[in-house]
């Protein structure tokens, strides 16, 4: 593909516009390639990881009890006598990176959740050597509780509410949104041709999943202005009164303004709910972590909102695969289900009845397990044990890291590359109390009338082809940023991450982009009609 016209730039599609990028910014051996493109965070939290490996030695002692006349061989661990086991290890391990935590971990279980110690231990040890299938297959009995207790602490806060929610251990956000996907259509919740509403912007996937054949859902979108702040008005909000909108999906801070939503603005969501007592909602929450006092559509609206968190980006956990999806115990979704056409119930009892006796008591969540696997693998489902056990530990860690010394040096680390880019971009960084910075939305017109005026923005914007200032600058400088309209922003932008360079690499890509917007300025006063062309860009 020749990507040095124009209108092949505006063709190409996420995948290839990326690959395409990198080719073009990798090109210069003599110069390193800056990707603040992709969202994958180079810190990552190692108190509860240094746990996890020293519960694994545990684990293994445990393990090795059952057959010491044999060599390379251990057993399953005994549940009997695990406690005092348990306090020899740690006492002869004292002062090595994990021990404190994994007994402290151990003290919360016991003396604050008021969880059996042993008990926990024991499923700790069989989670972590991987030796058994998950059980429940949903996840397992106490890492279920322990991490409803960290989804509660992060997504609920404060905030009232009533009644219990189930979880279910997932792949990531991305395993998330699959399943949920599926299994809204297998139990007749969305159908082809229905019409469901995005939050704009949004993680691109949201946006091509329900165009694909086997969906064929109608779009319509409630728009998220940078002028009103990434909050969405009122106006954008009624249109979903209209009750063909069957579901209402959005992300929880932004992706990628990175900005969560206002209480005036969930407690309007949450009115029209009352109003539209069937409308679905789900709520991607995954960078919630990173802001303070956060409260979610799932506090506001339990009974309509399924609830999606990744452990990826606030752990730096993107290899680990481990997310959860949370509804709450009494639901909209099941009341649909029951309410279904018999023809309807019919086909799902007899997809569903290989499981269950009584396939109309299963749960939507349970469906969501079963249909993950294909309903026939239904007892192999769920993360795998050692991914359970390292969410888990996660998840006290956070718990009971009371100052949230965590959070605060999370947040310390973003917002020190935020400086960083716009010190150098020459320009005042916005400020915004609902923003978590995970990423940043680099609106072109907004930086150039800021550097400039407002008519040389405006010049800009017009000469600028599709996708062309990225390839200038990938080429010239190395640096790689994603467009703003792959996630659904209808102006001429860029996303940054902030999450995966150092402080010094967002000052080089803010003096790259001031340089860029010079050369342009330089085109603008010598009075040039347009910009110059990429001459050089990959087969």
């Amino acid at each position: 593909m020749d990507f040095s016209k124009p209108e092949k730039l505006a063709s190409l599609s996420p995948f290839e516009l990326k690959d395409a990028l990198m080719q073009t910014a990798g090109k210069h051996a003599e110069r390193s390639m800056l990707n603040a493109g992709r969202g994958n965070p180079n810190f990552l939290a190692t108190t509860p990881r240094h746990g996890f490996f020293q519960l694994g030695l545990f684990a293994m002692a445990e393990s090795e009890q059952s057959y010491r006349y044999m060599e390379d061989i251990g057993g399953f661990p005994r549940r009997a006598g695990i406690e005092a086991r348990f306090e020899i290890f740690t006492k002869a391990n004292a002062g090595v990176a994990g021990i404190h935590f994994i007994e402290a971990a151990v003290s919360y279980v016991r003396d604050q959740l008021g969880l059996s110690a042993g008990d926990f231990l024991y499923e700790m040890c069989e989670a972590i050597l991987g030796c058994n299938y998950p059980v429940p297959d949903r996840m397992l009995r106490l890492s279920e509780h322990i991490v409803a207790q960290y989804v509660h602490k992060e997504m609920i806060g404060t905030h009232p509410f009533v009644g219990k929610f189930d979880m279910y251990a997932v792949e990531g956000g991305t395993a998330a949104m699959t399943y949920l996907f599926n299994s809204l259509r297998e139990n007749h919740l969305i159908e082809a041709g229905d019409t469901i509403a995005l939050g704009m912007p949004i993680f691109t996937p949201y946006i091509e999943i329900p165009k694909l054949n086997d969906y064929q859902l109608l779009e319509i979108f409630i728009d998220a202005s940078a002028e009103n702040n990434w909050q969405y008005t009122k106006a954008e909000l009624d249109k979903l009164l209209d009750p063909k909108v069957k579901a209402f999906f959005l992300v929880n801070p932004s992706n990628p303004p990175s900005v969560k939503i206002n209480q005036e603005t969930l407690e309007y969501i949450a009115a029209i709910v009352k109003k539209r007592p069937d409308l679905i909602i789900l709520t991607d929450d995954v960078y919630a972590t990173f802001a303070d006092n956060f409260v979610s559509l799932f506090a506001l609206c339990p009974h309509n909102t399924i609830l999606v968190y990744s452990f990826s980006k606030y752990f730096g956990a993107t290899g680990w695969r481990m997310g959860v999806i949370a509804t709450h115990e009494h639901n909209i979704i099941d009341e649909k289900i029951a309410k279904l056409p018999e023809h309807q119930r019919l086909e799902l009892d007899a997809r569903y009845c290989s499981i269950t006796t009584e396939p109309r008591a299963l749960k939507f969540i349970d469906r969501l397990v079963a249909d993950s696997r294909t309903v026939a693998l239904n007892h192999t489902a769920g993360v795998s044990t050692p991914v359970q056990a390292q969410m888990t530990l996660f998840a006290l860690f956070s718990l009971m890291d009371e100052p949230q010394k965590y959070k605060q040096s999370m947040k310390r680390i973003v917002l020190r590359r935020k400086e960083a880019l716009y010190r150098e971009l020459g320009l005042p960084m916005p400020y915004d109390a609902n923003s978590v910075r995970y990423y940043h939305l680099l609106d072109m017109e907004t930086l150039a009338a800021q550097m400039y005026d407002a008519d040389f923005a405006q010049w800009l914007v017009q000469q600028l082809k599709p996708n062309e200032a990225l390839f200038r600058l990938a080429d010239e400088t190395g640096v790689i940023l994603l467009p703003g309209r792959g996630f659904g922003t209808p102006h001429a932008s860029a996303r940054v991450s902030l999450a995966n360079l150092n402080e010094y690499d967002y000052a080089n890509i803010g003096r790259s982009l001031r340089q860029l917007a010079a050369e342009y300025h330089d085109l603008y006063l010598a009075g040039r009609a347009s910009v110059v062309p990429i001459t050089d860009a990959p087969e």
